[in-house]
């Protein structure tokens, strides 16, 4: 049975390893990135590749995109050489960016338009889960169109949640960054603290993990820390965005998160020191006992 012919705009760190495990599963994958040679390693993958965001929807059962901010997704989708122009009636649009709930709908109000299925599908995983396709996958949109993608979700995670309808994908990866918030302070500060009381830190590392504050942060980015690996699992300026939008929705219905406000302010300071295209684990460089 031949697979859907699928499209993938944004080549970054995860859409890189998204592609290659839909390539992995035998699917035809056609490629866009604003800089091609970022898009090189999944082409010589088997990607093929297209000029514009809508070339690649014109070509594709299923156009998935994974880029960097709100005003990003709005070009990608709503531009004269975007996504829904060149999307085919009963086709599928699937944007995997982390984006404001807002825009979610208001591409899923466009699309269905012109006969065109929209879900908001963000991911949770880091660099890992997209390498290893095992992301957590939070989904917004009709709930057919999810039961017809769903292999290829599987594909790439192996949590698949659908949460409603259009922009409930967006709100549940909002609550997934407003924890992530606590446990990246939690992680950053238990660490400062166990080495200014002079703790073997690796120790604190495993004995943490077997315990009640174990978390998938800890796991994932206190070995990176401890061995001074700050390259990118998750940019810190694609962190102080999605925190934003966390705190946006939050103040539209009448919510205060003071804690997720400091976490926000703390990487905002990073992104203001020019330190935004680090991981989010390079926060506790930010914490000048640090490096004594």
């Amino acid at each position: 049975m031949s697979l859907l012919q699928l499209g993938f705009i944004g080549t970054g760190v995860m859409g890189t390893g998204i592609i290659h495990n839909l390539l992995k599963a035998g699917y035809p994958v056609v490629v866009f990135n604003r800089t091609k040679a970022h898009a090189q390693a999944v082409l010589d993958a088997g990607a093929t590749w297209a000029a514009t965001p809508r070339e690649v929807a014109a070509q594709s059962a299923v156009t998935l995109s994974m880029v960097g901010f709100p005003q990003d997704v709005e070009q990608v989708y709503f531009g004269d050489d975007g996504i829904l122009a060149g999307a085919q009636k009963g086709s599928t649009v699937v944007d995997m960016t982390t984006s404001t709930p807002s825009l979610a709908e208001r591409i899923a109000k466009a699309a269905a338009a012109q006969g065109v299925t929209a879900l908001d599908a963000p991911v949770s995983g880091g660099d890992v889960g997209a390498k290893n396709g095992t992301l957590t996958i939070m989904i917004g949109g009709d709930a057919a169109a999810v039961a017809q993608l769903r292999p290829i979700f599987e594909a790439v995670g192996h949590a698949i949640n659908h949460f409603g309808g259009p922009g409930r994908g967006q709100h549940a990866k909002m609550a997934n960054q407003i924890m992530i918030a606590g446990t990246m302070t939690g992680l950053t500060e238990m660490l400062v603290y166990a080495k200014a009381a002079g703790l073997d830190l690796a120790q604190v590392l495993a004995t943490v993990s077997g315990g009640s504050g174990a978390n998938w942060s800890m796991s994932n980015y206190g070995p990176r820390i401890l061995a001074g690996d700050y390259t990118p699992g998750f940019f810190i300026k694609h962190f102080v965005k999605d925190l934003g939008i966390a705190l946006d929705s939050a103040a539209a219905m009448g919510l205060d998160l003071p804690a997720t406000a400091t976490a926000r302010r703390l990487y905002r300071a990073m992104v203001d020191a020019g330190q935004g295209d680090l991981g989010t684990q390079a926060l506790i460089q930010s914490y000048p006992s640090w490096g004594k």
